[in-house]
């Protein structure tokens, strides 16, 4: 899974990309940041896809989902994560 681990004014969270379909239902990303939890322990879960032509559309806490929107996607760190 391609994701980042952001430490942000104090702040240590993950980004997660996902596919689009999954930002489309609250239900599904609810699951899916829950799911995501075992991972990323104790970090507040940010999900990720990309909608037409690229552009990043963000869902989570609010104050780092407005962080992100600030940011180009690549100052994102992304990193390539495999667990068993």
């Amino acid at each position: 899974m391609e994701a980042a681990i952001i430490k942000e004014q104090g702040i240590t969270f993950a980004v997660v990309v996902v596919k689009s379909a999954v930002l489309q239902s609250q239900q599904q990303s609810q699951q899916t940041s829950v799911s995501l939890m075992r991972y990323f322990p104790g970090m507040p879960i940010i999900l990720m896809a990309q909608i037409h032509r690229g552009i990043p559309t963000y869902w989570g806490r609010t104050d780092i989902v407005k962080f992100l929107t600030n940011l180009h996607i690549s100052q994102i760190p992304w990193k390539e994560y495999t667990f068993d």
